[in-house]
């Protein structure tokens, strides 16, 4: 244990002598990351066309009912959460960057079935092959984030971490300001095409990646390539369960999407039914809250830096900004200031996600790792659907409304805000026992 510690703070120290990597210099000089970070962004921006069109589509046939768009929300939730057990075990087992190509192609033949959803009694499709797009998905983020840190150093995996949500965050400025453009000018036709095409060229850029496999030469790495495939996910539960501070790192993207999900659908009846803005005005919602997303954990990561214990305490900090914040965009009272509120909220969102999964990353080897973030993206999800039903039935009632669901989000919000700081308070600083990323 004293040896563990030892090397933990050796670590730590490095960590800290080290200058921070530029996102400029880790694209030119890791092409590996490089190609994968471009295939990313190509298929993320063309996410968002479908996206911002299908919205506005469900919107249209059903007669703006948040209801039926939150059905959207949860079908894509669901399915993630029912396979992401199987997609973690998958992950730890197979190659990921089979699994990745393998989940880009079959993405693009769903997302063309869209173009057959032309009328109301057609909308059923909508929620079918969304479900069938999130549940192809649930086998892609675990791959993707058990990824990265074979294709990074130490050195370079806050800046990969946090240059993969801003590019996510950019892809939804720029995807949904486009998409929102593309559909009003060209029509939601013009969008799903779009969206299928980006998935092939993301598969493209995979395809050309030499991914290292860099699993531990140790006993517990060699037990578990012999384990079937039950096996591989009960020991991978027991893995959690037996370490409190990785279900605590589970938990940031669990309570975030949880109210954050409901935000979505929120900020999206507020741009069409509060603000009267139509798909123009939807697409500007999307557009801030990417550029919130981007700017977030760049900011962050110049004010706190990549020391590991700077980046959890961040995060109590993250919640409580985030959860003020929503409060504010409630009683907004235009689009443009409501539009202000959001961006700056997302900004302390997605500095939860970035420094949650870099510490996931930091303290998880290789040979867990695939069903740990399976696990992560299916706590979210499920969290996530169970509160964007609640959101789209209690704004369908006359004495709520979105203004008054989006307050008792915010309120709620707080409440992880306070657990998470609490017992820093007691205590001065958090044990983390970092791993060799790479392992």
């Amino acid at each position: 244990m004293a040896e563990g510690g030892k090397v933990d703070e050796e670590r730590r120290g490095e960590a800290a002598r080290t200058p921070p990597v530029s996102y400029v210099s880790l694209l030119r000089r890791n092409h590996s990351f490089r190609r994968l970070w471009f295939g990313l962004a190509v298929s993320m921006a063309g996410d968002w066309f479908r996206i911002i069109a299908l919205y506005h589509l469900v919107l249209k046939l059903t007669g703006a009912s948040g209801l039926a768009l939150g059905g959207i929300l949860i079908a894509q939730s669901l399915s993630m959460f029912l396979l992401s057990p199987v997609a973690g075990v998958l992950a730890d087992r197979f190659s990921r960057k089979a699994i990745m190509i393998g989940t880009d192609l079959i993405r693009a033949g769903l997302t063309l079935g869209f173009l057959c959803i032309t009328t109301a009694d057609r909308v059923w499709l909508a929620y079918v092959l969304t479900a069938a797009i999130m549940a192809v998905s649930s086998f892609f983020s675990p791959a993707l984030m058990a990824t990265i840190p074979n294709l990074t150093r130490r050195e370079e995996l806050v800046a990969a971490n946090a240059l993969t949500s801003a590019t996510w965050a950019a892809m939804l400025a720029i995807g949904s300001g486009l998409g929102g453009l593309v559909t009003a000018a060209l029509g939601t036709s013009a969008a799903f095409g779009i969206d299928a095409a980006t998935y092939v060229i993301s598969a493209l850029f995979i395809a050309r990646i030499a991914i290292p496999t860099r699993r531990s030469e140790t006993s517990d790495a060699a037990t578990e390539e012999s384990h079937s495939g039950w096996q591989t996910f009960v020991s991978g539960l027991h893995y959690i369960k037996d370490r409190p501070l990785i279900r605590r790192f589970l938990s940031v993207k669990a309570w975030s999407a949880g109210v954050g999900g409901s935000i979505v659908l929120l900020s999206t009846l507020f741009a069409e039914n509060v603000f009267q803005a139509g798909v123009i005005g939807m697409g500007l919602v999307y557009t801030v809250r990417g550029i919130g997303a981007v700017f977030g954990p760049i900011v962050a990561r110049r004010i706190v830096g990549e020391n590991p214990e700077a980046m959890y305490r961040t995060i109590g900090v993250a919640f409580f900004i985030m959860a003020g914040l929503f409060l504010l965009f409630s009683r907004m009272p235009t689009l443009i200031s409501a539009s202000v509120v959001l961006c700056v909220a997302t900004m302390a969102s997605n500095i939860l996600w970035v420094f949650s999964s870099t510490l996931l990353q930091l303290s998880v080897p290789d040979a867990y790792r695939g069903r740990v973030f399976a696990t992560d993206f299916a706590l979210l999800t499920i969290l996530m659907a169970l509160s964007t039903f609640i959101a789209g039935w209690a704004v369908d009632q006359p004495a709520l409304g979105p203004r008054t669901v989006t307050s008792l989000l915010g309120g709620i919000l707080f409440i992880p805000a306070i657990l998470w700081l609490l017992p820093l308070v007691r205590q001065r600083s958090p044990e983390l026992v970092l791993t060799d990323h790479a392992s």
